[in-house]
């Protein structure tokens, strides 16, 4: 058995967010008389709430833990459907639920988080043969305060201070610890290959999205109604890429007016819907002291031997198609190839790109 001490360590000792529930939740399972811990994190999608369980562990091993990218929302537990955990949320405070007498086996439910934000909302579940005693009740405050300490410091390194969205290296961290992880098991795709000028033995991830969005006419937006307005723009249209997206899709605000989406989805046409959603939102509202905004976005699939930097390109050359084609667009890189665009071959299936 590790010690406290060790476990502060690998709680303290990491530069990943991702991995902080897994470390805390070994560091339980570790420590405690537990049989079962789950944290279960609050997931939202277009207004609606649902509990994901982003790590399952058993004291006698087995288990999972879940990449928040590749969840199917839909089969996720409703909100309301976990009584006792919304109870937990809404009093921010310990919750037991005994079935079996004062000494016999419970679940002690701990909100994950001190504060109530709507970005950080879950739970820390513990499943035990007995009442765990104020000893272990306080290790697990003193762990959960670590916790927090490290995803707040995390996430500040992570975020684009202007509007709160994920910044340039975060995406680096996902892209190479998450998404090209992947990679191993997926599965080639001949067509892409042809398309892309590689050898059939190129092994394409058909899953995972990159995409990017620019502001039409930011620059005029500057020049005509200064720059506190330009950055009410950016403000605004930050809070709209988030209403629209999924709160497990991964929301960046690259430079100025750039913003990107890195996102898990099984079908083309479904990402071009998201995005469409997206341009849509912006361009139906009304931006104090601007009046109307329009924004052009290009996506694209995420292959074996792109790099955020290659993959970010392929986008931008999607979002200057949009954009050279009156702004206010929506576009598949992966289209416009199929169509000939960029000096690809065409293929004979047609994919509509707007």
């Amino acid at each position: 058995m590790s010690t406290y001490i060790e476990h502060i360590v690998r709680l303290t000792d990491h530069r990943d967010r991702d991995l902080l529930e897994l470390t805390l939740s070994k560091a339980l399972l570790d420590l405690l008389p537990v049989s079962r811990l789950v944290i279960a994190r609050v997931m939202r999608e277009e207004g609606e709430s649902r509990w994901l369980e982003v790590a399952r562990l058993d004291a006698k091993g087995g288990g999972r833990v879940i990449d928040p990218l590749r969840v199917d929302f839909s089969s996720l537990v409703k909100l309301e459907d976990a009584a006792d955990r919304l109870k937990c949320l809404k009093l921010r405070d310990r919750v037991e639920i005994a079935w079996a007498g004062p000494e016999g086996p419970r679940i002690t439910l701990l909100p994950l988080f001190s504060q109530l934000r709507e970005e950080d909302q879950g739970v820390l579940e513990l499943h035990s043969e007995g009442p765990l005693s104020d000893e272990h009740l306080q290790m697990v405050d003193s762990l959960r305060r670590i916790y927090r300490n490290m995803y707040s410091l995390l996430e500040y390194s992570d975020r684009d201070a202007m509007t709160g969205l994920l910044n340039r290296k975060s995406l680096d961290d996902a892209f190479y610890s998450a998404v090209l992880e992947d990679l191993e098991n997926a599965v080639s795709v001949p067509a892409a290959d042809a398309l892309l000028g590689q050898e059939r033995r190129h092994r394409v991830p058909v899953n995972y999205w990159l995409g990017s969005a620019r502001i039409d006419n930011f620059g005029l937006i500057t020049e005509h109604h200064g720059h506190a307005a330009a950055e009410e723009v950016l403000s605004r249209v930050a809070r709209i890429l988030t209403n629209t997206f999924r709160t497990y899709d991964r929301l960046y605000r690259f430079s100025g007016d750039h913003f990107g989406v890195l996102l898990h989805c099984p079908d083309e046409a479904l990402v071009l819907g998201a995005f469409e959603r997206f341009r849509t939102n912006v361009e139906k509202y009304n931006f104090p002291r601007v009046g109307r905004v329009t924004v052009s976005c290009g996506f694209t699939t995420v292959l074996e031997d792109d790099s955020p930097a290659s993959g970010i390109e392929k986008t931008e050359k999607a979002v200057d198609f949009a954009r050279r084609s009156g702004g206010n667009k929506a576009c598949s890189y992966l289209g416009l190839a199929r169509r000939g665009f960029f000096g690809a071959p065409a293929l004979d299936e047609e994919v509509s790109v707007v």
